[in-house]
Formats: structure tokens, sequence, C-alpha cells
């Protein structure tokens, strides 16, 4: 018999919480099973295993994100600059109201358990890319001063961006916990940074 919707949804919650807890390797089947308030049998009947039920629960996840973001309609926006703040702020919000999302995503997508990396990079791989390839048409409306490459200002601006994702990677994962306030800094520093690409830091 299948799930009800609600039913699933609230299994989904609980195994988030679990999973975000104690990671994909620490977690058993009975501690979701527990936690989910059902048996293992049912466990093993609506998610086959606790692989399935993982993905199942990132699916959950993502969806959240993707609907919280608005980021399937990032072609919708008019400005580059205007909409790589806009959903970084977003998200800084989104991860303090659930903070185990960000906990399960940042496993999934920046340690992903060995026995389901390639399953996560097959699934959300291409999605990534197209997400790109959206931020570079986006990019493709900014005017640029003569002489100056586009390809190359792309590509320097997300060499800059990836420095600051680097910065708070190593951040997040030596504490386990999200520091909202911390990030907002780490964000206006960012922008301070892209404003000097943007604007220039010579003075007259």
């Amino acid at each position: 018999m299948p799930l009800q919707l609600y039913e699933k949804e609230q299994i989904l919650d609980a195994c988030l919480e679990v999973f975000a807890r104690h990671g994909y390797a620490k977690t058993s089947t009975g501690m979701l099973a527990e936690a989910a308030g059902i048996s293992k049998a049912l466990i093993f009947h609506h998610f086959k295993s606790k692989k399935t039920l993982y993905l199942t629960v990132l699916d959950y996840c993502i969806e959240k994100i993707k609907s919280r973001l608005s980021l399937d309609d990032l072609s919708s926006y008019h400005d580059f600059f205007e909409a790589k703040e806009k959903i970084s702020l977003a998200k800084l919000e989104f991860f303090a109201d659930y903070p185990n999302v960000y906990k399960l995503t940042k496993e999934a997508f920046f340690s992903p358990p060995s026995e389901l990396k390639e399953e996560i990079t097959a699934k959300y791989g291409e999605q990534f890319a197209v997400r790109n390839l959206i931020l570079k048409q986006l990019f493709a409306k900014v005017p640029l001063r003569e002489g100056v490459d586009r390809e190359e200002a792309f590509e320097l601006i997300m060499v800059m961006m990836g420095h600051f994702e680097q910065k708070f990677l190593a951040k997040v994962t030596a504490e386990n916990d999200y520091d909202s306030a911390w990030s907002r800094r780490l964000l206006e520093e960012r922008k301070r940074f892209l404003d000097m690409i943007r604007f220039g830091i010579e003075g007259e």
C-alpha cells in the first residue's frame, strides 16, 4: 500500500534529522525506523534500502531548496550580480531556518558516501551545469570596458566566488552548527571583493 503524502513527509523529516545528526555511515535502519515511528520491515518495504532512503531524503531537501530559492527561475533575472546576491542571501536565510537540510546536503555534495557518490554526481551534476550556463548567459548582458575579454572576466569572477566558497566550506566542515552571522559577514566581504573587480581599485 503506497504511503500517503503527509505520512511520507513525516517519515522523510524524521529520517532527515537522523541522517543530519549522524551522517550516512553511522546511521542504521533501526535508528531510522525508530525516529519515523515505523518498523524496519516498513522502511524496507517503502524505500528498499538505507541507500534508497538517503537519496529520497536528498531529493526531498533539493526540492525544498529549489522551491525556497526559486532556482528554477534563474533565467527570470535580468542582472547577473543581482541574481548572485539574492540567491546567496536566500541561501543564508534558508539554511538558518532548515539546519538539517544544510547538514545533509553538505555531506551529500562535499563529502558524499563512497557508495552514493556516482549516483549523486550523475543525478545532480547536469542540474548544476545548467545553472552555470544560465549564469553565463546572464553575464553576457553585463557591459564591459573596451578591451576586456568576456570569457576571462567571467572566469575571474567565478574564481573569486570559488575562493569564498572554499572559505565557507573550510569553516562549516570544521564546525557542525550553521553560523548565519559569520556567513553573512563572509557574504559582505565577498561583495567588497566583487565591487573591486567591477569598479576597480586604482584611484585617480
